[in-house]
């Protein structure tokens, strides 16, 4: 009897991890079942390309982040700043979601606090509290793909924000609560 209710246990126990794995956001998913992650992204203020791997063998590559949070830099002060690695995973899942692999063009990445004021008090639309001074946000269009379709791909992966402006040809990713505008 006490076998018995042991094996039961378990049982009830494997199938609450299941259960709990199905609730993970996708990124987290993914980042089990991809043996090896890798974006490539060009700043196109700054004219710079880097494509590496970011993830391998279940742990985030030190040297791959680092490349990524160069080339999404704040251009304007020249201030390098940690990127959220579930923005590269988004960034991962969204080129699946498509079928594209290939190059992410970067609008905006990281934005000092000082650069997002600026822009701001210029009227561009800028949030007071941007996710783009924490370095959890990107603005980005995907050669060939229309924003339309890359907003949509974007929304259906029902994680963080997804902001459309099609009046200045870009998409915003952020790994903030899920949302949308635009």
């Amino acid at each position: 009897m006490l076998e018995g209710s042991l094996g039961r246990r378990r049982f009830l126990l494997g199938l609450g991890g299941l259960g709990a794995a199905a609730l993970l956001p996708l990124p987290a998913q993914a980042s089990r079942s991809a043996p090896e992650r890798r974006l490539s992204l060009h700043n196109l203020h700054t004219g710079e390309k880097v494509s590496a791997p970011f993830w391998e063998q279940g742990r985030y590559l030190d040297d791959g982040l680092a490349s990524f949070n160069r080339v999404m830099r704040d251009f304007r002060s020249n201030e390098v700043h940690a990127i959220d690695p579930l923005l590269f995973d988004q960034l991962f899942l969204l080129q699946h979601r498509l079928g594209r692999q290939g190059e992410i063009q970067i609008i905006s990445g990281y934005r000092s606090p000082a650069t997002n004021a600026k822009l701001r008090a210029a009227g561009k639309g800028v949030a007071k509290k941007s996710y783009h001074m924490q370095g959890k946000a990107i603005d980005l269009r995907l050669p060939g793909v229309p924003l339309a379709e890359l907003r949509r791909a974007a929304r259906q992966l029902g994680v963080g924000g997804v902001g459309y402006y099609p009046s200045s040809n870009f998409v915003h990713l952020d790994t903030g609560p899920v949302r949308s505008w635009g």
